[in-house]
């Protein structure tokens, strides 16, 4: 098992352990009394032993120990699992996971999706043109250590899987189903790690890796700052090449409306002088009648 980050994946480590210590348990006991009887119960004549219809206390045995093994580990499984799907903790960042064939995406949120959450800035990855895992094309999810992160997960295309080794824990990212979990990194956790989806989405599913950086919260708070003020810079650059173009729009919608009256006019121009001319046409025509006359 890779080292936990996590206090959620330090509670599925102690599952685990558990689980391996209870089968381990049960396993020598079996074992045990195969050998016994293997042993004890050899044959050791032709006569045949005495025979039985049945043994109550072991057949009693048989049913409720298993019961009682299944139900211990339903319980630790059951408050776990409930335990690692708690979202109502105020979370110190909020991050809405996007998947999508192949690369993900992640948004920095102000708030949770539930709760209308606004994107500050984000980190997409770029599928390499490649066909193969290229680790310059990856997003990192940057994370600070000690802080307790809510994840929003959300899928374009295809089901996909959520999965950083670390966290012992992996969540499906469905199409029309938005999941959510929470995790508490712990101190000390500051490094580099390497996130992927654990579901076959298809032909090119092992190019869908991303990176995590987890840093310190001083760190963290400089590179989200920065983010941020990329983010705005970009905004307002998109906006002022938006206004640019609206401009140039209406300019070049303006000049033709000036040509299309200009035309216009003088088309009335041509057509008043062809009036005038027809009427000194007529004009010329009567005199050359009246000099006949």
């Amino acid at each position: 098992m890779p080292e936990p980050i996590t206090e959620q994946a330090e509670r599925v480590l102690s599952l685990w352990q558990g689980s391996w210590v209870a089968a381990f348990a049960v396993g020598i006991l079996v074992w045990g009394l195969i050998i016994w009887s293997v042993i004890f119960h050899r044959k050791r004549s032709e006569q045949l032993p005495p025979q039985v219809r049945y043994n109550m206390p072991i057949e009693a045995l048989y049913t409720i120990l298993p019961i009682v093994v299944i139900s211990v580990l339903f319980y630790f499984t059951a408050r776990d699992q409930a335990y690692l799907l708690e979202t109502d903790e105020p979370a110190d960042v909020h991050v809405e996971v996007v998947a999508f064939q192949w690369a993900w995406q992640f948004n920095y949120l102000d708030d949770t999706l539930d709760n209308g959450g606004e994107v500050q800035f984000s980190e997409v990855g770029t599928p390499d043109p490649a066909g193969t895992a290229d680790p310059s094309t990856q997003p990192t999810l940057v994370l600070p250590e000690g802080a307790v992160v809510h994840f929003d997960l959300r899928a374009t295309d295809v089901i996909h899987s959520f999965w950083i080794p670390e966290f012992a824990f992996k969540m499906d990212v469905i199409p029309g189903r938005d999941n959510a979990f929470q995790v508490q990194l712990q101190e000390g956790t500051t490094g580099e790690y390497v996130g992927r989806c654990a579901e076959l989405c298809g032909a090119d599913h092992t190019r869908m890796l991303f990176n995590v950086e987890v840093l310190s919260q001083e760190d963290y708070d400089a590179w989200a700052a920065e983010q941020a003020a990329l983010a705005e810079q970009e905004t307002a650059e998109l906006e002022e090449a938006a206004a640019q173009a609206e401009a140039a729009s209406a300019g070049e919608a303006a000049e033709g409306t000036e040509a299309a009256e200009e035309e216009a006019e003088a088309t009335d121009e041509g057509d008043e002088a062809e009036v005038e001319d027809t009427e000194g046409d007529t004009g010329s025509a009567d005199s050359e009648e009246n000099d006949e006359s």
